[in-house]
């Protein structure tokens, strides 16, 4: 069923999410919250005046007119068909994501100083001061390695 909100927003609403005797919803555009009755859904209500008509008065008792409830100011009962639903992200952090995560992060850095040395003759005449650091970068990498073997 398609629901529209006084903002003129339209949604498509599952007509088992609404019971017969209508719930409180909240649109989502302008957070508005209103008790919607899907059998009452169909009549509209002209919003518009018009002028010159003269209603005759009866000598019956007349009944005021009450005020519309302010969706703020709802009954016990229509909050009970209210409900909001906050979002809770999940923590999936476990001990394989974090492994992957350092697998990923090695093999581009390994790929980074790969691609600096393919390019490091042109890198050098654009950053003279490039080759001092990738000659320590490279004799820092030669101690690593160096030290791996002799912990295995």
């Amino acid at each position: 069923m398609i629901i529209e909100c006084i903002c003129g927003k339209k949604f498509e609403v599952s007509s088992d999410l609404i019971p017969s005797t209508g719930r409180t919803i909240q649109c989502g555009s302008c957070d508005k919250v209103w008790f919607f009755n899907p059998n009452k859904a169909n009549l509209k209500i002209s919003k518009e005046i018009q002028p010159n008509i003269s209603i005759p008065i009866n000598s019956k008792k007349i009944k005021d007119i009450k005020p519309k409830k302010k969706t703020d100011q709802l009954n016990k009962s229509e909050k009970k068909n209210y409900e909001v639903t906050k979002y809770q992200a999940k923590t999936s952090f476990n001990i394989t994501k974090f492994f992957s995560y350092i697998l990923v992060s090695i093999i581009s850095f390994v790929a980074l100083i790969i691609l600096i040395d393919t390019f490091k003759s042109v890198l050098y005449v654009i950053f003279p001061g490039l080759e001092l650091m990738i000659f320590s970068l490279f004799e820092t990498l030669k101690d690593i390695q160096l030290f791996i073997k002799d912990l295995i």
